[in-house]
């Protein structure tokens, strides 16, 4: 039986700014998952790492109802988030972002809140996947200024949608699954720093999913390293499932016998 997996590697780094990582992710066969802490002295490592500890529940389950279960993983993160500020007033405002890819034996569910981005790479192609929650994107879908004013902008790092206490819906999406595609996953830390091209460069340059994520990392710290930075590459692999059956009733089979002709021993003797 053939099925598809992630074939991944991940690579993370405080950054040269930072005294504290506020970074969370996930790399697994099913799912690869980004989470990126808001709010500094208000906890926002606490908000990243509930929420890829609530998507982590789902990396070894087949997706039935993807959206519905990547809605509940969502909601259950927000209640952990609004739990911890119960306990701790002191954390109000603690938030994260959260891009999120399942793998299905066709398909790709997406759930995206924030600006952690996801990029897919398909032969020649190379796009964007998600849409930033941020104020600067918002410009950009007014008209009010172009993609490549919008990667120096003062404020491109005030976002306008976040993971927190307070509702806020995510997106949701379902792309076609093909073995081939390449898929990258990262925190701001990476987008704000490195440009789309030297982004593709390096996932076309470096076939090994960990060597790739290992080099965008280094492309950012080479770039000043002004925030926490994390990567995810995933590429679209056949997974061949091995028939267990057959050899377990072998094996069975072969217990049988011996077992038999130790007892024919045992009376003839």
């Amino acid at each position: 039986m053939t099925e598809l997996r992630w074939r991944y590697g991940a690579a993370t780094d405080v950054g040269s700014v930072r005294d504290l990582n506020e970074d969370s992710h996930l790399a697994s066969r099913r799912l690869l998952a980004v989470a990126d802490g808001v709010g500094g002295a208000a906890a926002g490592e606490v908000a990243s790492g509930v929420t890829i500890a609530e998507v982590t529940k789902l990396a070894r389950k087949q997706p039935v109802e993807a959206e519905s279960e990547l809605g509940e993983a969502v909601d259950a993160a927000r209640e952990r988030i609004r739990a911890a500020v119960t306990e701790n007033p002191e954390a109000e405002g603690m938030a994260t972002t959260l891009t999120a890819l399942w793998l299905s034996d066709d398909s790709i569910d997406i759930v995206h809140i924030g600006d952690s981005r996801a990029y897919q790479l398909r032969g020649e192609d190379f796009v964007q996947v998600t849409v930033d929650d941020s104020y600067v994107q918002h410009l950009v879908d007014e008209g009010a200024i172009t993609p490549a004013e919008a990667q120096d902008h003062p404020y491109k790092s005030v976002v306008t949608r976040v993971l927190q206490a307070n509702p806020a819906p995510a997106h949701f999406e379902t792309r076609p699954a093909a073995l081939g595609d390449r898929y990258m996953l990262c925190s701001d830390g990476l987008s704000d720093v490195v440009d789309e091209a030297e982004i593709e460069a390096a996932l076309r340059d470096f076939a090994d999913p960990q060597s790739a994520a290992d080099e965008l990392v280094r492309l950012a710290l080479e770039g000043g390293g002004p925030d926490n930075v994390t990567v995810v590459v995933g590429d679209v692999r056949e997974h061949r499932q091995l028939k267990r059956w057959p050899w377990i009733a072998a094996a069975v089979a072969a217990v049988l016998a011996a077992a038999a002709l130790a007892l024919g021993l045992a009376l003839r003797n």
